[in-house]
């Protein structure tokens, strides 16, 4: 075994033939260093890649250097590679037809590791250009990134949450339940009406953000969120009387969703004794019209019963699905 081991590459992004190459290291020596090679403008980022490999790996180095030699220029990176380690390591393990020349330049041991992809039969490539096709091949944080978002918004009792679940269901996959809902429940219990102050809704909007990622990373290629932090500004302003500026840059900041679908007010108002908007259902839906056009976000009106909904929200999805 080893003493210090390395394994260099762009993991762009990071999936599980990666992490079989990585694995196996991480028994074949002692002391692992993962270098993650990163370029400008790579979506997701070097940095964040590397944030993902030391989630997965805590036990590992990771470090991020630039991208900026020739991939076939071994004697750079080989020294590249010392002056990040401090010294050449006693192995790198590679699935790579560079790896013989890369350590002979560092005079170690090479380990070749699956070069043939047979036990892990992806690339990077591919997972970049249909992400959602290799969806088996990513985990965690990486299928949190890549997974696509749809978000339910509207006025009160336009069956959002009704849908959200349907929706769910019917790509057997998971959604994220309004926050704001919850946190109403509790006000009315506790004060018997609601008394809102713009720090509850700064409260919702980051709430709403940081559950929407956390089911993301188990979504089966499709995240369905009923509602977003886009919408609990507009419900500041329906409840405060005017925007608010901490809340519309939490929306801003945080990843927009691949397509809204809004709920038809023309649908049966259902009082279930914590709805006090029906009479504003219409400024409400025409707010969100008006927003969501502002802000060029994707969005579809759905009508009908539930099942046409269903429908056509799936339709507008499908066709999302087959672009990625």
């Amino acid at each position: 075994m080893a003493t210090r081991g390395a394994v260099i590459g762009k993991f762009y992004p990071p999936h599980r033939g990666h992490f079989h190459l990585i694995e196996t290291a991480e028994r074949g020596c002692t002391e692992l260093t993962v270098i993650v090679c990163a370029k400008p403008g790579q979506s997701p980022d070097g940095m964040l890649r590397a944030g993902w490999l030391r989630e997965r790996f805590p036990n590992a180095t990771v470090l991020v250097t630039p991208d900026d030699l020739d991939g076939e220029d071994s004697a750079g990176w080989a020294e590249r590679t010392r002056a990040l380690l401090g010294g050449a390591p006693d192995a790198v393990f590679t699935s790579e037809a560079y790896g013989d020349r890369y350590a002979e330049f560092l005079g170690c041991r090479h380990v070749p590791v699956d070069p043939e992809r047979k036990t892990v039969p992806v690339s990077g490539t591919l997972i970049r250009a249909r992400p959602l096709a290799h969806w088996d091949f990513l985990e965690g944080p990486a299928r949190g990134y890549y997974a696509l978002r749809v978000c339910l918004v509207g006025a009160e009792s336009t069956g959002k949450t009704t849908l959200a679940k349907a929706l769910a269901e019917h790509y057997r996959t998971c959604w994220v339940p309004e926050y704001g809902r919850e946190l109403s429940e509790e006000m009315l219990a506790r004060d018997g009406a609601y008394r809102w102050t713009t720090q509850d809704f700064v409260k919702i909007a980051r709430t709403q953000c940081e559950r929407e990622d956390a089911r993301a990373r188990e979504a089966r290629r499709v995240l369905i969120c009923d509602t977003d932090a886009f919408a609990t500004a507009i419900w500041h302003r329906r409840y405060m009387g005017e925007p608010s500026a901490e809340v519309e840059a939490i929306a801003r900041a945080h990843r927009h969703p691949d397509l809204y679908l809004v709920g038809d007010v023309a649908t049966p108002f259902v009082q279930d004794g914590t709805r006090d908007g029906e009479a504003i259902r219409a400024w409400m839906h025409e707010t969100f019209l008006e927003e969501l056009k502002k802000d060029a976000r994707p969005f579809e009106i759905v009508r009908g019963t539930l099942e046409a909904r269903v429908r056509a929200a799936a339709a507008k999805i499908d066709a999302l699905i087959a672009g990625r």
